[in-house]
Parts: C-alpha cells; sequence; structure tokens
C-alpha cells in the first residue's frame, strides 16, 4: 500500500511502525487469544500495556519522582476545566498568556470557573504572529498558576524558550509539540497533552503534574474530575481508553526504539528548516507571516501570492500524493504538520513541490 504524506495537524501522522505493530497485534495480544480492545481494563493482559505506557513517558520525557502521570479522556479541551477546577482555589487568580485560539479558549473555560486574568496577549488584528518576550509578561507573583500554550498549530509558533514565572507553578498545554525534544519537567507544575498529534490517537489526553498540586487540589469538585482520584488509582479509576493507552504505548516504544528525544529533536530541526528554506527561497510567490524567532518546529504555515495559487498549489500536492495543507478555517492559507512521525523524505517532497511550482 501507497503511504499517502500526511500533514494533517490532528489527527496525525502516526509512526509506521508503531501502526504495524497493532496491525499485528490488533487479534491477538501477547498471545492472549483477544484483542487489547476486548481485554478487562483491569486484567493483567492490558495492566501490562497501561503500566509500560507509563514507564516510557516517565523514562523518555526525563520525569521526576515527584511527579504523577495520568492517562485520562477527554482530551486537552476537557483538561481546560479540569485544571482550574482542581487548581484555581477560591480567592486567587490564575495567569494565562495568549498566544491563540487555544490559549484563549483554556482562558474561557478559567473564566467561567473562578477568576482569571491575561498576563500578555500577542494577538494583533486577530493575528498571533509571534510569542511574547519575558518583558511583556505582566505577571501576578501570588497567582495560583501561570497558564501557556507550548505550540500553537493554527498560527504556526512556538515557545522555544519557556518564561520564567518565578515560584508561581507554570502549566503548559503541549498537546502539539510534547515529545519533539528534550526538556525540564521539573521547571513545570503541570503539564497535559492531547495524544493526537505526537503521542497516539484521539481520545486520550497525558497529564504529567506534580504530586504536590494533586495533593493540594481543590476537594469540592466532582470525584471524577479530581486529579487525586486517577493519582490514587494509577488511572484506573474508570474504564481507560485502553485502545489509545495502547497505541501511545506502541509509539512512545518506536521512539525509544529511534534513540529518544535527542535523536527526534535533531530530525525535526532539519525538517523544519528545509521547509522554511524553502519558502524563502521562493518570496515571490510564498510567504511565512510568523516572526523568525517565534516559528514552530511543528506547525509551518505559509501563504501564497493569491487564492488562485493557494488553489492550484493543493491541486499539485493532492496530485503528489500530499494531503492535509489547507490551513485552518479561521486563517486560511497553508499549513504543514511536520510532527515526529512525519518524515525527513515527505518534508524534502514538500519542499522541491514548494521550489519549483510556478517556476
Amino acid at each position: 500500500m501507497a503511504r499517502t504524506i500526511n500533514f494533517n495537524a490532528g489527527p496525525a501522522a502516526l509512526p509506521l511502525g508503531a501502526l504495524e505493530r497493532a496491525q499485528k497485534e490488533l487479534l491477538d495480544l501477547g498471545g492472549t487469544g483477544m484483542s487489547v480492545m476486548e481485554h478487562s481494563h483491569r486484567g493483567k493482559a492490558y495492566e501490562a500495556v497501561h503500566n509500560e505506557a507509563i514507564a516510557l513517558t516517565k523514562e523518555l520525557l526525563a520525569v521526576p519522582d515527584n511527579y504523577d502521570i495520568l492517562l485520562l479522556q477527554g482530551g486537552a479541551s476537557q483538561q481546560f476545566a479540569v485544571i482550574p477546577m482542581n487548581l484555581l482555589p477560591q480567592g486567587k487568580s490564575a495567569d494565562y498568556i495568549l498566544t491563540g485560539a487555544w490559549s484563549q479558549k483554556a482562558y474561557k473555560e478559567a473564566k467561567t470557573l473562578g477568576t482569571a486574568r491575561v498576563a500578555s496577549s500577542t494577538e494583533k488584528d486577530k493575528k498571533f504572529t509571534r510569542i511574547p518576550a519575558q518583558n511583556e509578561l505582566d505577571l501576578d507573583a501570588n497567582a495560583a498558576y501561570v497558564h501557556i500554550t507550548s505550540n500553537n498549530t493554527i498560527f504556526g509558533t512556538q515557545w522555544d524558550t519557556f518564561p520564567n514565572v518565578g515560584n508561581v507553578p507554570l502549566i503548559a498545554d503541549m498537546s502539539s509539540d510534547i515529545a519533539w525534544r528534550p526538556i525540564d519537567v521539573s521547571k513545570f507544575g503541570l503539564i497535559y497533552a492531547g495524544a493526537q498529534k505526537n503521542l497516539g490517537p484521539s481520545g486520550l489526553a497525558v497529564v504529567i503534574v506534580r504530586k504536590d498540586l494533586v495533593e493540594a487540589g481543590r476537594k469540592d469538585i466532582p470525584v471524577i474530575f479530581q486529579y487525586r482520584t486517577h493519582s490514587e488509582n494509577n488511572s484506573l479509576y474508570n474504564t481507560p481508553p485502553t485502545f489509545s493507552v495502547y497505541v501511545l504505548r506502541n509509539v512512545l516504544a518506536e521512539l525509544k526504539q529511534n534513540g529518544g528525544l535527542s535523536a527526534i529533536e535533531k530530525v525535526n530541526r532539519e525538517k523544519a528548516k528545509l521547509l522554511y528554506d524553502a519558502i524563502e527561497a521562493r518570496s515571490d510567490v510564498f510567504s511565512a507571516p510568523v516572526e523568525k524567532a517565534s516559528r514552530s518546529t511543528m506547525n509551518v504555515v505559509f501563504t501564497l501570492s493569491t487564492p488562485e495559487l493557494e488553489t492550484e498549489f493543493l491541486a499539485e500536492a493532492k496530485k503528489r500524493g500530499m494531503e492535509g495543507l489547507k490551513g485552518h478555517r479561521s486563517v486560511g492559507g497553508m499549513r504543514a504538520s511536520i510532527y515526529n512521525a512525519v518524515s525527513r523524505e515527505w518534508v524534502a517532497a514538500l519542499a522541491d513541490l514548494i521550489s519549483g511550482f510556478k517556476k
């Protein structure tokens, strides 16, 4: 089967090895005679997969021992609400740094549940073309937490250096760039990510949270939404999305086999450079609206000089087996999502199309 060159923003490309393993084991997990989707989440066969997924997350991201790794349902969007439910007590305020649509949605949810304020925003004329500098942040030293979105899929911006927020817990939505490079997890109070970009299929959220924040979390909210509930039950309080966790395990195992985060960072930086260089070399037709220092390595956004040329470009890309290049409906243009599973060869094919387009 010919593989489509997949630039979708999410759900997105998955490593071929992880999919082939799922294909091989789909009907029979480890000689049990059942698919992972048929196993009880209380049984030993699934529990081994579940625990391996957590262990691989801890190993690959170098998660310190004073953090919990939670595998939850509802995706990142549910965490927009669950975070303030747990960590924003009455009488306290939370700071939100707005760099795109997803941070705006997170801020909106926090405002419905408590007091939240905008510590900085790079929105200008309904566009977010950069990440704010440290001296642009109006931070509250007494805030319950500071929230950022590490990578902005729609607008193609990304934090290269994370903000200094003092002793206030830093919370990051890393849905679209988790595991693209090594990071210092200890700089964060909580990291969360929808799995459907770099980690696996949709329906699963991975939450990495400091244990003291879990313990101090509010208790006047439903039990199912309390982080302590899932911490105390190894994320098995209710039936988890077992197949999504299984594929997460496969993806992480593949990443480990291929050298871990340092190796994937090198490849990711090469892919991004290849694509941005191609766009800049064809400035007669193509342009990248994001300031260079804020450009994303995961979501490369660009435009062509006319809408007609954009239509032609998408048609030519489709002829070459490429999908997912049309920009988000709210901003238009083009977007190439080049997550971990998108190969250097796929990106080179897109760069070649850009270089030769309408010459």
